[in-house]
């Protein structure tokens, strides 16, 4: 109770005095006591008022169970329960712009019907009070919102993702009454979950993202591992997402059954994690809670709380190894799933200790089972691990990329290595360092993800105690300092007793072609089969009913009902300010002008006028971003910065004049960092590699020192570069089952110029470049780390180098000056080499698509297919057509918009999006996960053409919503500290913008007319469906391939159709030796489809 309510009854005695003095009456539904006073007694009425006023208000529905702060990271965790309905609520407060709420189920099923995952998507069907498709969604895009949900073994999740509070506010009770009141109707399970369509092929938004996963490698072996760990009466034991085959008889009554089961009040946790207003939350939920109360069960009902008062697993009472083929062209390399039952996952120093275990075994290259079996034996490309969080949790180890001859091999040699380590005494060393860097991990993911909380709550509330002890666990990392105190037998005894002992489960995962035949032709003898049972009356009958029932489920909406919402006001979008300061050659771009550019100016200077930009946030963590060009790297290097960065922190160093083992620098490293990366992702630019180091205040000056020695100091060894070269080859054939991979791929090789980072770094020119470096490292290994000394030479340069450094600026000790030690190794220039636009990297073709025309890549590995379609974009933030193309876009891509409802909601691909890039002056369209990709984009097409022309009118309601998601867009990429100071690098550093020119551009969003739009589409969107003006690429199944051809020889495209292999490259590297080895062999099956090669007419049909 706080301090000014300690004595109630004194308080509201006095009160009783003063009344009669005074004339008081309530009015209003919420029955507020209005007073007049006389003015002598008016002050001295009003502060005892306030003191008892809480009192007079209507008790919450919702008890608080507790409320504490988290004490080591800047959050408040608060939990409630209704005494109502029995329905939990968390709330994790934090700074920020975004809200995020979790909807969380704990929903158990004993069988593969899918029921729990078809909910996922039938929720958002309608509601009781608001029976009409995508109307959640659609007012979610209005109030700055955006929804989505996932399915998972033991719970189902939906959630929303809000800039500022009163946007969550407006969506929570709709929201909630989708899911605990839904409408299910036979309507809406046909199109969404599984049906035959007017040509007798299964479809069905459901059915269709099974049918993608269910014979993946990941797929078949974890369902393999589970049928084996569980018997038939755990949940654990079942696919959740359906397969295919149960799917096909699953019925609307089972769906609602189990909706009836398992989605109760008593069964829901809501989490919150950003900013709340917690008395505006209690009134929305009480308000809530009062409108259903008829169509909720009773909290005295019976009810089994899934997965506790249900039957547990029994140990395993023997090691079962067994084999699972799954379907795939290349045979030559497979994995290995190990699976053993772990400690209670409630037993929180139990479970740290396992995560500290895996760390010590895995999670690093100077780990043991990496070390010894990537590292050294080279016996596989990497060995994953994760921890399934249950009663009985379930602990996985995965090697990767194992050749397949070895598969049994490989298995044995994993536990012949975990034997080993507990056969002897353990490095308490590096023990005790795996647990300081965990404990460093978790404070730093709390910090900047608000997925830590969330996943963390609703893990507790799945398996933990409802009256809030067991969530009391996340006030402290006290498990850590425990665990600090075990000793070397108290670790062995638990390694040997979860892992070295342990019975378990070893699935060998075995490619096969022959499976990918026999599967691909028995699938075509089903449906067949189903269609001449049918007959051309019964599919017919089939394809007229999903037609009434896609006219039922997109009955519009009527203007009248989403104007009962209002777009929420922007004030409760709380954005991250940070402070920037520069020194040094960053100074030249200009001077911050709050506190933190007056502690750099009043610290030390350095020797060197590094550039450096310091984002002030208030952090408990430095975060120190490189940025690199590579526009000084040799073009015939380019192919080597993949093994550069894998390399990179994996490699010994040279110190006062002595050899330091890389497996002594991870460890330092390690020791000294929460995370670091070298990668070529850009920062808003294509051409650059970046290079992150997060450390804690008190280690800015050694996080310095390591990027110096690490870029100066190394010392490139044959055995280091050789284990990294035989991991990217072993990782080859699985990133080339990616159809989106692929298709990207080959689109930038088509419109990139070939001395850019991109194209140079392909999975496509790694298949060829990779082994003959891996032959030329064998014979003449001298002429490798000389290339790899030119690499480095040409990317570590003064010149060539920005630093971003984001913290609590106060807490770094000399900040400028610290840089000091880079003095050795680098020599100052008067000018930086300026940061190529990516636009400035467009080949020929790119600067000016269309004469490619359709490129066809047909891939064993898919079922479906995917495109990217390119066309040319704007070139300049400034281009005064730049806010049009923005809400057109985001017009057109609103869910339950034009695209939405042209391409998904007919069935024709899974997701399509545009992605509008300033900074490449392209525009790409793409289509995900399509059953035939040339009816989505000849939908997508008609769709923007109609909007175009005006046949379709712009929906006000959707132009709103677009317009919101622009707002949404801005918050997401400022969500947490580190994104927001980034942002304002990119924008100022790379972009050369002005500070304010997020603000500027939201004012001129919001001016963009309809007239503007719909210009805008006919000038620069219509393009990239139009031959002449744009190029597609297309990743497919092979059976797709005729049709393809015909679909966009149709449209007026030339055709292509290529084999992968046709776009692998070398970039001139040759070993030179009598041995070369030539590419792969499905390069001699390119010929195959040459004569597919065509051209269609120059305009479209």
């Amino acid at each position: 109770m706080a301090p000014g309510l300690a004595r109630p009854a004194l308080a509201l005695a006095v009160a009783a005095g003063l009344l009669s003095f005074g004339v008081y009456f309530f009015t209003g539904p919420t029955a507020q006591l209005q007073l007049h006073l006389l003015p002598s007694l008016e002050l001295c009425f009003q502060t005892i008022w306030a003191a008892i006023m809480p009192a007079a208000k209507t008790k919450s529905g919702f008890r608080q169970i507790q409320s504490f702060e988290t004490d080591y990271a800047p959050c408040k965790i608060t939990q409630y329960v209704s005494e109502r309905s029995g329905m939990q609520v968390v709330v994790a407060d934090r700074k920020g712009p975004k809200v995020n709420g979790y909807f969380a189920l704990a929903t158990e099923i004993f069988d593969d019907s899918g029921a729990p995952h078809t909910l996922e998507h039938l929720v958002f069907m309608g509601s009781k009070s608001f029976q009409y498709k995508g109307l959640l969604d659609k007012l979610a895009s209005r109030a700055y919102s955006s929804t989505n949900a996932w399915t998972a073994t033991d719970h189902t999740a939906y959630t929303i993702d809000t800039a500022g509070w009163d946007g969550f506010a407006q969506i929570l009770p709709l929201y909630l009454e989708h899911i605990l009141l839904p409408t299910i109707t036979d309507d809406a399970v046909t199109t969404e979950v599984w049906h035959i369509d007017g040509e007798g092929n299964d479809a069905g938004v459901v059915y269709s993202e099974m049918q993608a996963v269910q014979f993946q490698s990941s797929e078949i072996m974890d369902l393999k591992a589970r049928r084996i760990l569980y018997p038939e009466n755990v949940g654990f034991r079942y696919e959740t997402g359906g397969m295919t085959e149960a799917l096909r008889v699953l019925t609307p009554e089972r769906i609602r059954q189990f909706h009836k089961d398992m989605y109760q009040p008593r069964n829901l946790v809501l989490v919150i994690v950003g900013e709340t207003n917690h008395e505006d939350l209690l009134k929305i939920l009480d308000e809530f809670e009062e409108s259903i109360k008829d169509a909720i069960p009773p909290l005295d009902s019976p009810f089994k709380r899934p997965w506790i008062d249900s039957a547990q697993p029994e140990p395993l009472k023997e090691t079962v190894i067994t084999t699972a083929e799954f379907p795939e062209e290349d045979e030559s390399v497979g994995e290995i799933l190990v699976g053993f039952f772990g400690p209670d996952c409630m037993n929180i120093t139990d479970i740290s200790a396992v995560s500290i275990v895996l760390t010590y075994l895995c999670g690093s290259s100077v780990s043991i089972l990496e070390n010894i079996m990537v590292e050294k034996e080279e016996l596989a490309s990497s060995v994953s691990y994760w921890c399934d969080l249950r009663p009985h949790s379930v602990i996985w180890l995965q090697p990767t990329g194992v050749a397949t001859e070895k598969l049994e091999f490989v298995e044995k040699r994993l536990f012949e290595l975990l034997k080993e380590v507990v056969s002897k005494p353990l490095d308490m060393n590096y023990m005790r360092e795996c647990i300081l860097r965990e404990k460093r991990r978790v404070k730093f993911y709390a910090e900047i993800s608000e997925s830590y909380y969330a996943t963390n709550i609703i893990n507790d509330y799945l398996f933990g105690k409802r009256d809030g002890s067991s969530l009391n666990d996340m006030k402290s990392l006290d498990e850590y300092d425990a665990l600090e105190k075990w000793t070397d037998d108290t670790w062995r005894e638990f390694i040997r007793f979860w892992f070295a002992d342990a019975k378990h489960v070893s699935v060998l995962g075995k490619p096969s072609l022959a499976l990918a035949d026999k599967m691909k032709a028995e699938e075509k003898a089903r449906v067949e089969t189903r269609k001449k049972e049918l007959g051309e009356d019964g599919i017919k009958k089939l394809g007229e009913r999903l037609e009434s029932a896609k006219s039922h489920n997109d009955a519009p909406i009527p203007p009248a009902v989403l104007d009962q919402w209002s777009v929420p006001s922007t004030d409760s979008i709380h954005f991250i300010e940070s402070d920037t300061a520069r020194s040094g050659h960053a100074r030249a771009i200009g001077l911050g002008t709050g506190p933190a550019q007056k502690l750099i100016d009043q610290a030390p200077e350095g020797k060197l006028p590094v550039f450096v930009q310091f984002e002030d946030v208030p952090s408990n963590f430095v975060h120190i971003t490189a940025h690199i060009g590579t526009t000084q790297v040799p073009v015939e290097l380019k192919p080597l910065t993949t093994m550069f960065t894998d390399n990179f922190f994996n490699t010994p160093i040279k110190r006062d004049g002595e050899i330091v083992g890389f497996e002594q620098v991870v460890m330092e490293l390690e020791r000294d960092t929460v995370s670091y990366s070298l990668s070529a992702r850009g920062l808003g630019d294509a051409g650059s590699m970046v290079l992150s180091i997060s450390v804690e205040p008190d280690k800015y000056k050694a996080a310095i020192e390591w990027l110096r020695v690490l870029a100066f100091d190394a010392v490139y060894d044959p055995q280091r570069i050789k284990a990294a070269i035989s991991k990217a080859i072993a990782d080859i054939p699985e990133n080339k089952r990616d159809g989106r991979g692929m298709s990207n791929e080959i689109d930038a090789a088509i419109h990139l110029d070939h001395s850019s980072l991109p194209v140079a770094r392909r999975t496509l020119v790694k298949a060829v470049y990779l082994k003959r470096l891996k032959k030329v490292l064998e014979k003449e290994p001298e002429k490798v780390l000389g290339w790899f000394d030119d690499l480095r030479k040409s990317l570590f340069t003064f010149e060539n180098m920005r630093f971003l450094v984001t913290a609590n600026v106060a807490s770094l000790p000399d900040p400028v000056s610290s840089w000091d030690v880079l003095s050795s190794s680098l020599t100052a220039k008067d000018e930086m080499v300026p940061i190529s636009k990516t636009s400035s990297m467009l080949s020929e073709e790119g600067k000016n698509p269309g004469s490619v025309g359709a490129i066809i890549v047909p891939m064993t590995s898919l079922e479906s297919s995917f495109t990217v379609s390119t066309s040319p974009g704007l070139l300049s933030y400034s281009d005064p057509r730049l806010p049009s193309i923005m809400v057109a876009i985001a017009y057109l891509e609103t869910v339950e918009g034009p695209l939405w409802n042209a391409v998904r909601g007919a069935g024709y691909a899974y997701g399509v999006f545009f992605s509008r890039s300033v900074d490449s002056g392209t525009l790409t369209y793409r289509v995900y996960r399509s059953p035939d990709a040339s009816k989505a984009i000849i939908a997508s097409r008609d769709c923007i053409r109609k909007i175009a022309n005006s046949e379709v009118e712009v929906d006000k309601h959707l132009l709103e919503g677009a317009i919101s998601g622009i707002v949404t867009m801005f918050a997401e990429e400022q969500s947490t500290m580190p994104s927001a100071a980034q942002q304002n690098f990119v924008q100022s550093v790379i972009r050369d913008l002005p500070t304010d020119w997020n603000r500027d551009i939201l004012k001129r969003v919001r001016n963009v007319t309809v007239d503007e739009i719909k210009k805008i589409m006919t000038e620069m969107i219509l393009p990239c469906f139009e031959p002449g003006k744009s190029n597609v690429v297309i990743t497919c199944a092979k059976l797709m391939v005729e049709g393809l051809e015909t679909a966009f020889k149709g449209m007026g495209y030339k055709v292509q159709t290529r084999e992968l292999s046709h776009f692998h490259d070398d970039y001139g590297f040759k070993t030179g030796y009598d041995d070369e080895d030539e590419e792969e062999s499905e390069e001699e099956e390119e010929g195959e489809y040459e004569d597919g090669d065509s051209e269609g007419d120059s305009e479209e049909d």
